[in-house]
């Protein structure tokens, strides 16, 4: 069976492998459509997360564009992920995906530090139970 891989998980996977790409635009403005938007290869990315690149696409266009797509006040869209963008298919919102991973990471981390807390506090009480 194959796994679920979490958003985390996801958007860790599309930094790591197309942050140079990126970073690439500067050097050759040919080599995409748009500066932010940065296509990726979903059959390329499922097998390297282990999942099947249908749910994989449907996370990115059905749940993270919904949960991080908005309308500004101009009604222009600012999409997270966009099926085509010029002749780009698959595109990724690069720097807003920066973004939302450094967020993640913050909250993870509150999270772990929390726990952890939480953890030493009841090895701490047991202990004077036990006493």
């Amino acid at each position: 069976m194959k796994k679920t891989p979490t958003d985390f998980e996801i958007l860790s996977k599309i930094y790591d492998d197309y942050f140079d790409e990126y970073q690439a635009y500067e050097r050759n403005k040919e080599a995409r459509s748009a500066y932010n938007y940065v296509p990726i290869d979903i059959k390329k990315l499922a097998m390297k997360l282990g999942t099947d690149e249908n749910i994989l696409f449907g996370r990115l266009y059905y749940h993270l564009e919904k949960r991080f797509g908005y309308t500004n006040a101009d009604n222009t869209n600012v999409h997270f992920f966009a099926k085509k963008v010029g002749k780009d298919m698959h595109c990724i919102h690069f720097p807003y995906l920066a973004s939302v991973l450094a967020s993640m990471k913050s909250e993870n981390r509150k999270y772990m530090v929390a726990t952890s807390l939480s953890g030493i506090a009841i090895i701490i009480s047991i202990v004077a139970l036990l006493l």
